[in-house]
């Protein structure tokens, strides 16, 4: 598969993840993000577990559980905090910096020095995003900001450690997903069940809305999401996480009756020309040689195949 199809793949999680607010907000009970979260996360890792048939060995029950932390069990939580704390739209412009964060750590980890080019393009696809989801608001939370640049700072940490320590010989990216999944989900619920309470009830439609969450939204997506790391530079595979909160605005658009202004218009086409641009001019890079323990995972069974609306919203565009 050719480099432009895996980016177009890659970019569906993204796109994937910008439907959250609709789904949320017209099918979920309200006021559940920790469970919401939860019911993402760890059904959907059961599943992709079951599938892939494969457990962690070794040093990777201790890197799972770290990629599962950075990537689905603190970055919940954190990006959860930080809307409903944060006005309108601040959430996902704090978390759009999450591009320069990758550069960052890149240089730190994976060696790759940052260019003028991407500096400049992070710069230009958070102020695209800026435009897009930033309402006038009053004094901010100094709790909610750093909550949203943690969020950020985890997930980018997660992206470039997973390029980093990339996967145990003849594990493939399903059971790395399933992997995070699990126990990404496994830390949300304690802290769903102390802070949230006991379950609620689910009607149909909410069960509906949490099935698209946990398959399509959270399996498939973060599965594509991580084999696009694994085949692209981590910088790339960040720049198209603005396709998010592009994606929420469109469908907010064409299905919530919300409107687009020509500020917002302008947002767009600026952060997608920088989503553009991040994919241009970029070697894919392999994973680091040498950091993959030589025995494979172990098998398990036969061998065969491996809150408040406007707090939401700004939860769904930053995921």
């Amino acid at each position: 598969m050719n480099r432009a199809s895996t980016v177009l793949l890659t970019a569906l999680a993204p796109v994937s993840w910008g439907t959250t607010y609709a789904v949320t907000t017209e099918f979920l009970p309200p006021d559940r993000p920790l469970f919401t979260g939860m019911m993402r996360a760890l059904p959907a890792g059961l599943v992709l577990l079951a599938l892939a048939r494969v457990l962690p060995r070794g040093v990777w029950w201790g890197k799972a559980a770290v990629l599962g932390a950075l990537n689905i069990g603190a970055f919940f939580p954190l990006l959860f905090l930080s809307a409903y704390r944060l006005p309108g739209g601040m959430a996902a412009v704090v978390g759009s910096v999450g591009p320069l964060i990758v550069v960052g750590l890149s240089a730190l980890l994976l060696g790759q020095r940052p260019t003028t080019r991407s500096v400049l393009t992070g710069l230009v696809a958070a102020f695209g995003v800026s435009l897009v989801v930033l309402k006038a608001a009053g004094a901010l939370d100094a709790v909610g900001v750093a909550a949203a640049f943690a969020s950020s700072a985890s997930m980018s940490a997660g992206t470039v450690l997973t390029k980093r320590w990339g996967r145990p010989d003849g594990v493939g990216p399903l059971a790395l997903t399933a992997w995070q999944l699990t126990a990404g989900g496994l830390l949300i619920a304690p802290l769903a069940l102390l802070v949230e309470g006991a379950p609620p009830a689910l009607d149909g439609r909410a069960v509906g809305g949490y099935l698209y969450l946990a398959l399509a939204n959270t399996a498939v997506a973060y599965w594509l999401w991580f084999r696009g790391i694994g085949r692209l530079t981590a910088t790339q595979v960040t720049f198209l996480g603005p396709l998010s909160p592009l994606t929420a605005a469109v469908l907010g658009w064409a299905a919530l009756g919300q409107s687009l202004t020509p500020v917002q218009l302008a947002g767009m086409a600026l952060a997608f020309g920088a989503t553009v641009a991040g994919q241009l001019g970029v070697r894919p890079v392999a994973a680091q040689p040498g950091v993959r323990p030589p025995a494979v995972g172990r098998s398990f069974g036969s061998p065969g195949r491996r809150g408040t609306p406007e707090a939401l919203r700004d939860m769904s565009r930053a995921l």
